[in-house]
C-alpha cells in the first residue's frame, strides 16, 4: 500500500547484532507497548466495531510475539530488561494533531508507518542472521509486521476519504524518514 521513504542501511543489522541481547531485550519492549497500543486505540474508540475486533487481534498477536521474545532471551539466559523511551516514538509521536478526527487518523497512520519500520528492520535483522530458528523467527516477524503496516492503512480508509489518508500519509511519511536518517544506528529497533 505505501513504501517507507528512508530505506535503513544493512550496516544498521549488523550493530544490532553486535548487542543482541539488548537488541532482543529492545524488541520484547516494542511488542509489549505494540499490545498496549491496540488496547489502547480499542479502549478509546469503542464504537468502532471493524476497529475493536482489529486491534484485538492485534493485541493478542503482539502479546504472543512478546512471549517468543522472552523465550529467545531465557534461552540466552537474558533478562527482559527495563523499558527504555524510544527517541524514534517521542519523536513521531509529536506529528499527532488536535482535534478527534485528525488526532484518530494520525493514529492510525502512524501506527501503519511504525509497523512498515518494524517490517524493514525485521527483514534485515533476518537477512542478517545464520540460518537457524531465530532467522526463521525474524522472517516470521516480518511478514506479520508487513500486514499490520497495510491493517492500519486500511482502518484509516475506512474512516476517512482516501484523498485525506493519503495526503497525511505522505506527510507522515516524510517526516518518519527525516527521524530515521538522523537517529545514530543502536542494538534497538528504531
Amino acid at each position: 500500500m505505501f513504501e517507507l521513504k528512508y530505506q535503513t542501511p544493512p550496516e544498521w543489522a549488523q550493530v544490532a547484532l553486535e548487542d543482541f541481547d539488548a537488541f532482543l531485550q529492545d524488541h520484547a519492549a516494542a511488542e509489549k507497548k505494540a499490545s498496549g497500543m491496540a488496547m489502547s486505540m480499542l479502549s478509546h474508540y469503542p464504537d468502532r466495531k471493524n476497529l475493536v475486533r482489529a486491534m484485538t487481534d492485534l493485541a493478542i498477536e503482539e502479546m504472543i510475539h512478546f512471549k517468543q521474545v522472552v523465550k529467545l532471551l531465557q534461552k540466552r539466559d537474558v533478562t527482559l530488561g527495563n523499558d527504555q523511551k524510544d527517541p524514534y516514538i517521542n519523536e513521531i509521536r509529536t506529528l499527532f494533531r488536535r482535534g478527534s478526527d485528525v488526532f484518530f487518523l494520525d493514529r492510525l497512520l502512524v501506527a501503519g508507518v511504525i509497523e512498515a519500520r518494524g517490517h524493514e528492520r525485521f527483514s534485515l535483522i533476518a537477512d542478517a542472521l545464520p540460518a537457524g530458528k531465530e532467522k526463521e523467527f525474524y522472517v516470521a516477524i516480518a511478514k506479520s509486521e508487513e500486514k499490520h503496516k497495510n491493517l492500519f492503512v486500511e482502518l484509516a480508509l475506512e474512516y476517512f476519504d482516501e484523498e485525506t489518508v493519503y495526503q497525511r500519509l505522505e506527510e507522515v511519511l516524510d517526516f518518519e524518514a527525516k527521524i530515521c536518517a538522523k537517529l545514530p544506528y543502536r542494538a534497538a529497533l528504531h
